[in-house]
C-alpha cells in the first residue's frame, strides 16, 4: 500500500523548532520530488518548501526562507522539514506529498500524486 505518513508536529512556543518527518512505505520516494504544504483555518494551503529527487535542490516560500530547512534520507525514505524561529503564523496542519517542480520557485501535487494525512504544528505561548 502506498502512504505517506507525517510526524513531528506539536505545540511549541514562538521562537522554538520542530523537526517534522515525512515517511514513504509502499513506494521508493528517492525517485520523487517531495514537497511541503500547510493549511490554516480558513486559509488557503500553501507551499511550504520542496526537494527535488535527482540533484536535490530545494525550494522555500518566501514566508519561511532562513527558517526552514528540506532535508531528505533516502536510505530511510523519508524527507524532513526542520522549522526553525517558529512564530503564530506557522500554525497549520502540515501536509507532504509528491510534487512536480515547475518554473521558478514553484512545485505542485497533480491528481496522481500522494500525499499524507497531516500533522498539526501550532505555535502558541
Amino acid at each position: 500500500q502506498v502512504q505517506l505518513v507525517e510526524s513531528g508536529g506539536g505545540l511549541v512556543q514562538p521562537g522554538g523548532s520542530l523537526r517534522l518527518s515525512c515517511a514513504a512505505s509502499g513506494f521508493t520516494l528517492g525517485g520523487y520530488a517531495i514537497g511541503w504544504f500547510r493549511q490554516a483555518p480558513g486559509k488557503r494551503r500553501e507551499g511550504v518548501s520542496c526537494i527535488s529527487s535527482s540533484d536535490g535542490n530545494t525550494y522555500y516560500a518566501d514566508s519561511v526562507k532562513g527558517r526552514f530547512t528540506i532535508s531528505r534520507d533516502n536510505a530511510k525514505n523519508t524527507v524532513y522539514l526542520e522549522m526553525n524561529s517558529l512564530n503564530p503564523e506557522d500554525t497549520a496542519v502540515y501536509y507532504c506529498a509528491t510534487v512536480r517542480i515547475g518554473h521558478g520557485n514553484s512545485w505542485y501535487a497533480g491528481p496522481n500524486d500522494y500525499w499524507g494525512q497531516g500533522t498539526q504544528v501550532t505555535v502558541s505561548s
